[in-house]
């Protein structure tokens, strides 16, 4: 009697066959197939006792051949649950009660059946691992079996690769199923085509944008479904050739009629070989995009229109405005000079503040105006710091002095004086903060310091900041201060004034400047407001080196031939006003076409070309004179434009014009004098070798602190005597006190060397450094005695 079992590999494919007799003789083959480790051979009684347990047997399970045989059956190493679940399965299927256990795993075969089964075998160590088994029985020469053969392959790796399978097929319906459920969420109507524009697929969308189903697009024409068959055509051609397509609008037309503009965009698309495949195409619904972008284009030309008329109002009434207050600032200036009772004056300088306050207020509303339209750009050119702040301390000066109040202006040390940027408006900022500082301040001290912002991103920041002794303002107000119209208090515009429109003003300019502005304060404990601004480092190689003449107060005004373009009798008779004590020679024209044939007739050293006359406005009138001294090889004469014109574009279309500069009316008589002196140049003096120099410092400085030099140059030397008692009685807080003071004090009046040397002085103190500051004191000490005066003016 021979059994028969088919043996298998991993993928169940049969590999070979054993055939074993009835008895099992000892030969060389049977020793190689029971010792193999391939797979386990497993022999029992017919009861189920393990008789033979062969080497792959012994690999698999873990346990000796010694551990088992004679001792347990196949079914004490096989899964208990596999058991039952078996028993149950064949009872079912044979019409048969079968027991759990060995009986469950030898039953087929013990009827003759062939029988081969998964089943999960339990290792020594309690691991499990998946078997294929195949099932004999074992016949002696009667029939009768005698036991049973149970040869084993590990299937662990089919096993790992079939779960492999099953995650990847399930993997793969996923991504199915969320292409499609994003194809179908998306807003756009979404199609694919073949390469010659046969729809091959649909989401829902596309279905609601032509009323068609699923099945009905499928196979269909893509161009059959719009109003323009050829210009649908066209787009599957278009991105054919250029493998894309954007924001090509077409017009999608429904089954019922009902017409949709799309705007189409696609691409072509291509299978894992790289063969183009079709086209993949998105249309989207743009009928209310492009109703809404008409509205905003209506919109946009509506608002265009009003900026127009706004500038244009604004132009209008600056010119309207400033034409009558040109007459009435200039005569009220002029009024204040003649002999006036005090009572007269009295009047007289209510009348001159309310100009100023209404001119203040046209320019701000105009700026801010500039600013909010964007209209506003700053220049950028080269100026000195220390000069710049000396010149804005001086037009506040006369206002604190009224309200007694003390003026300070510090420079921290390291502060670069040669800066690029635009003096004008941050003279505009610092004047608005330190008029506020000033209006605000009963008593004390308004103060501007300036320092280095310390931003290591923009090592060129500069920080100034304004600080007073004045009323403060509430904490939950500080927010609203840059408002416009606003104040911190209803109750401060009526008592101190004001328009609420420089601080708005102010914040726009700084940030137009590239920095920040912000504020601190409390009620009662005063304000600081603080701003900091990028400026660049003006290189000394390239300023000017023409000087103006008429810088020296002294010095002799030259006798100047000016030619007056001027329509308003007012106006004219101001100008002439203001030019009475000085000895220019000045002509009127009443048109500029009068200027002109007066200055080809004639020879001017200066022209003033008022911008709006009758007949010839003054930009003709300049580009005509340009025009004529070109064609006669005249050197440019200076033509300084005057005009009640304060807009964007007004000082470009001037310049532009051939005018030198631009004054903006009402103009004050110093300004006017100012403009014509900047506007004769000569070269610099020859600058005497440096053997030929005295040893006497010397100092220049503006007449309106030329008085008080001499005190201050006492106070000085007092302040020297103090610091050396308290370098004696190493009191180093008042060394500093007194060295910071007169930092602050010196350039104002004209002495940066005491400004530089305080400045030292007072961080040699604040780093406790007696013997430098001592060696500070003895420089001071010598420049002082060093500066010679004269009548207490410096030389």
């Amino acid at each position: 009697m021979v059994s028969v079992t088919a043996l298998r590999d991993a993928q169940d494919v049969i590999i070979g066959y054993l055939l074993i007799g009835t008895e099992l003789k000892a030969g060389a083959l049977q020793s190689a197939i029971f010792n193999s480790a391939n797979f386990s051979s497993i022999a029992t009684d017919a009861k189920g006792v393990i008789q033979i347990f062969n080497v792959g047997a012994e690999r698999m399970l873990g346990y000796t051949a010694a551990e088992v045989m004679n001792k347990i059956t196949p079914a004490d190493i096989s899964d208990p649950r596999e058991l039952i679940a078996r028993a149950k399965s064949l009872s079912a299927e044979l019409a048969t009660p079968i027991t759990p256990g060995f009986e469950a795993l030898v039953f087929k075969a013990s009827r003759g059946i062939e029988d081969i089964y998964e089943l999960t075998y339990i290792r020594k160590d309690g691991s499990r691992f998946p078997a294929v088994v195949s099932v004999t029985a074992l016949r002696d020469a009667q029939d009768v079996i005698i036991g049973y053969l149970l040869i084993g392959t590990d299937n662990t790796a089919r096993k790992l690769v079939e779960e492999e399978q099953k995650k990847s097929d399930q993997r793969l319906r996923d991504q199915q199923f969320y292409t499609r459920s994003l194809i179908e969420a998306n807003i756009d109507a979404i199609m694919t085509t073949d390469p010659s524009g046969i729809i091959t697929d649909v989401n829902k969308q596309m279905e609601a944008l032509t009323d068609c189903t699923r099945d009905e697009l499928i196979g269909a024409p893509f161009k059959s479904y719009f109003t323009d068959p050829e210009r649908a055509e066209a787009a599957i051609k278009l991105v054919l050739s250029e493998k894309s397509v954007t924001d090509y609008e077409l017009t999608a037309r429904a089954r019922d009629g009902k017409q949709t503009v799309v705007s189409y965009n696609a691409t072509t698309f291509y299978d894992r070989n790289r063969t183009l495949q079709g086209v993949f195409a998105a249309a989207r619904d743009v009928t209310e995009r492009k109703r809404v972008e008409a509205e905003l284009q209506q919109a946009k030309a509506a608002a265009e229109s009003a900026s127009r008329t706004k500038s244009e109002f604004l132009a209008s009434m600056s010119h309207e405005i400033r034409t009558p207050m040109n007459a009435i600032m200039g005569i009220a200036d002029l009024l204040a000079k003649t002999a006036l009772s005090p009572e007269q004056d009295k009047y007289v300088q209510i009348f001159r503040r309310a100009g100023d306050n209404l001119l203040n207020l046209i320019n701000d509303i105009l700026d801010l105006s500039k600013v909010e339209a964007s209209q506003l750009e700053l220049e950028q050119t080269g100026f000195s710091l220390h000069d710049h702040l000396e010149k804005v301390m001086e037009m506040v000066a006369t206002r604190a002095n009224e309200k007694g109040l003390a003026l300070v202006c510090e420079i921290a040390p390291g502060v670069p004086n040669d800066l690029v940027g635009d003096p004008t408006r941050l003279r505009q900022v610092l004047l608005n903060l330190l008029g506020n500082a000033i209006k605000f301040t009963e008593s004390g001290e308004v103060s501007l310091r300036v320092t280095q912002d310390g931003n290591f991103a923009v090592p060129t920041a500069l920080r100034f900041a304004v600080s007073d002794t004045g009323i403060g303002i509430p904490s939950q107000k500080l927010g609203q201060v840059f408002e416009r119209f606003t104040q911190a208090d209803s109750s401060t515009t009526r008592r101190f004034g004001g328009s609420g429109l420089g601080l708005t003003i102010s914040r726009r300019l700084v940030e137009l400047m590239g920095g920040r502005i912000w504020v601190e304060s409390g009620v009662g404990k005063g304000s600081v407001f603080s701003f900091a601004a990028p400026f660049e480092i003006w290189p000394t190689t390239n300023r000017p080196t023409l000087i103006t003449v008429g810088v020296d107060p002294e010095a002799q005004l030259p006798a100047l031939r000016i030619l007056l373009a001027e329509d308003s009798a007012d106006n004219c008779t101001i100008t002439m006003a203001y030019l009475e004590d000085t000895p220019y020679q000045v002509e009127i024209a009443e048109t500029g076409a009068i200027a002109c044939e007066k200055f080809t007739s004639g020879h001017y050293d200066l022209v003033l070309m008022d911008r709006q006359m009758p007949v010839m406005d003054g930009l003709t009138a300049a580009r005509s004179i340009r025009a004529w001294e070109q064609a006669n090889d005249r050197q440019p004469t200076p033509i300084i434009a005057l005009t009640a014109s304060a807009l964007k574009g007004d000082r470009e279309m001037c310049l532009a014009a051939g005018c030198t500069a631009f004054l903006t009316k009402p103009i004050k008589q110093e300004v006017l004098l100012q403009a014509i002196k900047e506007r004769s140049q000569i070269a610099p003096p020859i600058v005497k070798d440096e053997s030929s120099r005295t040893d006497a410092a010397v100092a220049r400085l503006n007449t309106k602190f030329a008085v008080r030099i001499p005190a201050y140059l006492l106070n000085c030397r007092q302040n020297v005597n103090f610091i050396l008692d308290a370098l004696d009685r190493v009191d180093l807080e008042t060394v500093t006190i007194l060295g910071h003071q007169m930092s602050g004090s010196g350039g104002m009046f004209g002495f940066q060397e005491i400004t530089d040397i305080s400045a030292a002085l007072e961080e040699a103190a604040q780093n406790a450094d007696i013997e430098t500051s001592r060696k500070w004191v003895s420089e001071l000490s010598s420049y002082l005695d060093r500066v010679d005066t004269i009548s207490g003016y410096p030389l």
